[in-house]
């Protein structure tokens, strides 16, 4: 039996690990494919750009397992069932759920391990992950001035050149607008031509200029700032330095990040929900102690209210003015109570949220895992049915189960946000739909149904074919 439970391990384990990293690879594609916009252009170093890289495949690593396990449970046991071999182990005695079990026991450890990963290295990654792309997405684009338009990155600076030399450090007829002072274009600078070079430490840009003049307009601070003479001034040669700092790639505090819900594991979350509730609670206590003192009837209305009480046309009877005044005010007390309602329920709306959000990032980390055992139950018992191996048929089914699976995660995903069903129920629908396919699977494997084989269709839809032309034979008859 142990030279089985190998021969089985190997015949899983060869296509898990490759499906694993083609998946793996695949999304980390469609990743450099949505934010590629905001990489491009920027000068990042090889080093910047592998690590994002890295951050983002550690992160697919809960969404790649699922999928990976799909596709080689129905290779696999699709192989053996192609080549007879699953036959054979049935003649000689063995039912399909010993076979099943070494590779259960092994995608058992596989969810653990991805519940553990999800847990305590994810939101590390996401931490480091989520504070790189956003200093790479504020990043300035590299340096880069095109002819004919307005090139306004430079602080405080605004350049338009004619034209460029092609190795890009001769420019000509220039024109450049100095908004140092913020005065907006009170000094503006036209030259024929210009050398663009990089300083030393490579943290400044000088810009040689030839021939050109300067148009400046003159203010007195004295006068608040009301303009006072118009400068021109001509030059043969003038040197402008860029301050280049803003142009390089800096790293911001990961500390700024480490609050949001990705970046937090199971106790961290729960920590964080009891506290919104509690806050929430106390919210509510304050909010109806306020509340109720608004409506505190003025003693001028109270005295109104009693006098109506004994005698209901008191009101008609007031004088004009006193009872455009108390209406007036009671308009404006209603108005007064719905704002705050308003103001009360987006608060309160806000704040659910915020909770939903945790709750889902919550069970997010148990269903990627349980998905991992749940779609080995589909794939196993699919493939031993199909009984076709390779990467034709099992590729096309397993995607589409994945699918259906990805799908239904999604929508329960964004209903839980939305809050039309709670998180328990969006985060565990897919997974419950799932559940009875794959009991229903092992079991028409376990008794070696036929579920997929297309003869079997045919060979029931001849027989009411045959049995209708019978009939309608002896009814001519």
């Amino acid at each position: 039996m142990k030279s089985l439970h190998k021969y089985i391990l190997k015949s899983y384990l060869s296509p898990f690990i490759a499906t694993f990293f083609v998946v793996l690879f695949m999304l980390l594609m469609q990743f450099v494919w949505k934010y590629i916009d905001d990489m491009v252009g920027k000068g990042l170093e090889w080093l910047v750009i592998g690590q994002l890289m890295f951050y983002a495949a550690v992160t697919f690593i809960p969404l790649a397992l699922p999928l990976a396990i799909l596709i080689s449970s129905i290779m696999s046991f699709g192989n053996l069932a192609e080549h007879y071999e699953l036959a054979a182990l049935k003649s000689a005695g063995i039912s399909l759920q010993k076979i099943m079990t070494p590779l259960v026991i092994a995608t058992a450890g596989i969810s653990i391990l991805a519940f553990l990963f999800s847990n305590y290295a994810l939101p590390v990654v996401n931490l480091k992950m989520g504070s790189l792309l956003y200093d790479i997405r504020q990043s300035k684009p590299a340096l880069d001035i095109k002819p004919g338009t307005f090139y306004k990155d430079i602080d405080n600076y605004v350049i338009r050149i004619q034209e460029k030399s092609k190795d890009g450090k001769m420019l000509y007829n220039m024109m450049i607008y100095d908004h140092t002072a913020h005065r907006g274009a009170a000094k503006v600078i036209i030259a024929q031509r210009g050398k663009m070079e990089m300083s030393n430490d490579k943290k400044n840009l000088l810009l040689t200029l030839y021939n050109g003049k300067t148009y400046e307009e003159i203010y007195d601070d004295k006068s608040n700032n009301e303009k006072k003479s118009f400068l021109r001034s001509v030059f043969e040669k003038q040197v402008i330095r860029f301050d280049l700092t803003s142009f390089g790639f800096e790293r911001t505090n990961e500390e700024l990040f480490k609050d949001n819900y990705q970046m937090l594991n199971v106790s961290q979350l729960s920590a964080q929900v009891d506290t919104f509730r509690m806050e929430e609670q106390e919210r509510k206590v304050q909010f109806a102690k306020n509340f109720k003192s608004l409506l505190a009837i003025p003693k001028e209305n109270k005295m109104v209210i009693n006098q109506s009480v004994n005698d209901i046309h008191y009101f008609d009877k007031l004088p004009k003015p006193d009872r455009e005044r108390i209406i007036e005010a009671a308009l404006s007390n209603a108005r007064n109570y719905q704002s705050q309602l308003s103001s009360r329920i987006e608060e309160t709306d806000h704040k659910m949220s915020n909770i939903n959000r945790h709750l889902i990032e919550w069970h997010k980390k148990f269903t990627l895992s349980f998905a991992c055992l749940l779609l080995f139950f589909v794939g196993a018992p699919l493939g031993a049915i199909i009984r076709k191996g390779g990467v034709g048929m099992p590729m096309v089914v397993s995607v589409c189960f994945f699918l259906v699976f990805h799908v239904l995660s999604i929508m329960g995903e964004k209903f839980s946000k939305e809050g039309v069903l709670p998180p328990y129920e969006g985060m565990w629908i897919a997974s419950m739909v799932l559940l009875p396919i794959g009991i229903f699977l092992t079991r028409k494997a376990t008794s070696d149904s036929a579920l997929f084989d297309i003869n079997v269709y045919l060979k029931v839809f001849k027989i009411f074919a045959r049995k209708d032309k019978n009939e309608n034979t002896a009814t001519v008859q």
